[in-house]
């Protein structure tokens, strides 16, 4: 009989007993997360409150959004530092279609801290974010009480939703298009399944994030 064996005898023995010979004791260390309880301020939440009413089934309201989750950045390996830009920031409040979710409008709920210099900066960044992709963004004075139908007059004007840029086709005649609705030159690809497969068309390398519409040769 080897020394494995009545070792192996043992730990089945000891580890009846929550007992372990099978080397040092794995430590558990519990990870520093605790849950926030500031998840929307006082005042975020009482407007969350008449806003949602306000619009009824016009819209979902979500609030505190990353902008990284509402726009992505075209040509990312030249612009990582626009990336960076948006990563840490958020929208107040994103109203989105019911049936599709697609986002419809940006709220920011500018209080008294929106006058600071730094903020001022950073809500230019954020206006010229939105107005380039084209989604409507609604400020709104923070107050101490709302009025639903005049909050609802306000933002009902901006649902519509994105508006298409226009961006002019920066190549030649002879070349790919380019994307209408992020820029980058579209790339020749064959359909493999469906009732087009085997056909050529022009398609945008950013897919799934840019879902512009193909377009056929």
């Amino acid at each position: 009989m080897t020394d494995a064996e009545p070792k192996g005898c043992l730990a089945a023995i000891l580890s009846l007993f929550g007992i372990s010979l099978g080397g040092p004791a794995k430590v558990s260390v519990e990870l520093p997360y605790r849950q926030r309880d500031d998840f929307l301020s006082a005042a975020e939440l009482s407007f969350y409150r008449v806003l949602a009413t306000a619009l009824g089934n016009r819209a979902v309201v979500c609030p505190k959004v990353s902008i990284a989750d509402i726009f992505f950045v075209v040509r990312p390996n030249e612009n990582q530092s626009y990336r960076n830009k948006i990563d840490r920031k958020h929208v107040d409040f994103l109203l989105c279609d019911p049936m599709t979710m697609k986002p419809r409008c940006g709220v920011e709920l500018d209080d008294s801290s929106h006058a600071r210099r730094d903020r001022q900066e950073r809500d230019e960044f954020v206006d010229e974010v939105f107005e380039v992709a084209g989604l409507p963004l609604v400020r709104v004075p923070a107050k101490s009480a709302y009025s639903p139908a005049a909050l609802l007059a306000f933002i009902e004007p901006h649902l519509s939703g994105p508006v298409a840029n226009s961006l002019p086709p920066d190549v030649q005649s002879s070349g790919p298009p380019a994307c209408p609705k992020c820029g980058v030159l579209m790339v020749e690809r064959v359909a493999k399944k469906g009732q087009s497969a085997g056909q050529s068309f022009f398609g945008c390398p950013n897919y799934p994030k840019c879902r512009e519409i193909v377009q056929s040769l």
